[in-house]
């Protein structure tokens, strides 16, 4: 029983953290935001390249690698809601793919399809944590949870592991580069003798 509320708590801030980043890209470009002038061509891409950020951050969740494939297993009972997700899941990718397009022509339709996109994710979102979480909470079987609490305990020491090996690198280079550089000479100390 903790298990499963530690692997769903953890799920739950994964989904607010991706929820917040979701809202706060449709505040800065839904199309009803922008007064005057509309954007420039090269913002529509920029608004692309965040929106491809948060769609991928979406598909590459712990809920997609670990809860979703354990409910799969579980069959019929959890079929009809996986293909409803999964139906939204494409017609976000749709809605992004035609982002992606209006914006290389500099078309100003990329802000609504990028709407369409971020709605349709939001969607999904809400669906799996009012239908989605209880019903995996109720099919998954408790040993099951402890595997999945596991593989995302693990999954987050490689993340960690790679964040860190990043970090590292530059610390490495740090000292190299600091000694290399001329610092100006300092007098010698001389010590005072009473």
């Amino acid at each position: 029983m903790l298990t499963s509320t530690y692997t769903l708590v953890a799920l739950s801030v994964e989904q607010a953290r991706v929820r917040v980043d979701l809202q706060a890209l449709l505040e800065r470009w839904r199309p009803a935001a922008w007064w005057g002038e509309p954007p420039a061509a090269h913002q529509y891409q920029a608004a692309c390249d965040a929106l491809r950020q948060v769609s991928d951050a979406c598909q590459w969740r712990k809920l997609d690698k670990f809860v979703l494939p354990a409910l799969r297993r579980r069959g019929a009972d959890a079929g009809a809601l996986l293909a409803e997700l999964d139906a939204l899941s494409r017609r976000a990718n749709a809605a992004r793919m035609a982002a992606q397009a209006a914006a290389a022509e500099g078309d100003p339709g990329c802000l609504a399809a990028l709407e369409a996109c971020c709605e349709l994710l939001l969607e999904r979102l809400e669906r799996e944590e009012i239908e989605l979480l209880p019903l995996a909470r109720t099919l998954i079987p408790g040993d099951h949870w402890f595997t999945i609490a596991n593989q995302m305990l693990a999954h987050d020491t490689v993340q960690n592991e790679h964040r860190d090996a990043g970090r590292g690198i530059v610390r490495d280079r740090l000292p190299a580069e600091v000694s290399t550089r001329k610092s100006p000479a300092l007098p010698p100390v001389v010590p005072i003798v009473n």
